[in-house]
């Protein structure tokens, strides 16, 4: 929820009726693989950063800038995935109980407690980079590994699951425009990035051969270490 330190609240005739937006941030080091998530105060609830449109902005613009505020991160590259709707994705009561916590007038703000359609977005960028910002509602914002996510509310979970559904199917895509990989690389470097955010295993050959079949990857020198075993070829990403 997007709303200024000392802020009363968001006020309905701002907003678009029924129209939020939940982005799942996935922050990745070469190594692991996690998502930004947010804790309510006093709540015990845990969410994935979101807010509303403003009524004088563009949804692009009220997302950016939800993003921006919660990682200071102001160019990052944003993909809308999915729309969820369903009719049992809202609850009333958790909200409620976010408002009072935070000592906010439940009657001033009704409308929040009411179904919302939440269009999805995600990114992958290096959490390494981040220092999380929670805003006015949050006790924390932190990086979670992927098997350590907390239980999150409403259908965040399944907006979770659908987001990395997402990436995995655009790894490659992904991989090549961002800069999460050193600017030139082993290709035991790329197939453990390929592992930990597909969560799965691959033969050191088969998985060279895939690679290089895609023709986005430049040869470059080996990299020499001094040590006993073979030394390794470096690569880079072929600029399109």
């Amino acid at each position: 929820m997007n709303t200024d330190k000392h802020s009363p609240g968001p006020k309905k005739e701002d907003y678009l009726s029924h129209i939020a937006f939940d982005s799942v941030i996935f922050g990745f080091n070469g190594k692991q693989l996690k998502i930004l998530v947010l804790e309510y105060q006093n709540t015990g609830l845990f969410a994935l950063p979101g807010g509303f449109v403003k009524r004088n902005e563009s949804l692009k613009d009220a997302v950016t800038k939800g993003v921006m505020e919660r990682t200071g991160i102001e160019d990052l590259y944003l993909e809308q995935f999915h729309t969820f709707g369903d009719l049992d994705r809202f609850d009333s009561k958790a909200m409620e109980r976010i408002l009072e916590m935070n000592g906010l007038d439940i009657k001033a703000h009704e409308w929040l407690l009411d179904r919302f359609i939440s269009i999805a977005y995600y990114a992958l960028i290096n959490f390494e980079e981040v220092n999380p910002i929670p805003d006015s509602l949050a006790d924390s914002i932190e990086w979670y590994s992927l098997d350590e996510l907390p239980p999150l509310m409403m259908d965040h979970e399944e907006i979770v699951q659908k987001a990395l559904e997402t990436l995995r199917e655009n790894l490659d895509k992904k991989l090549l425009g961002m800069n999460l990989l050193p600017t030139k690389f082993t290709m035991k470097e790329l197939q453990n990035a390929y592992e930990k955010i597909m969560g799965e295993t691959f033969k050191r050959t088969a998985f060279q051969r895939r690679m290089l079949a895609t023709k986005n990857l430049v040869r470059h020198e080996k990299l020499f270490t001094g040590g006993a075993h073979r030394a390794p070829y470096l690569y880079s990403f072929k600029i399109k």
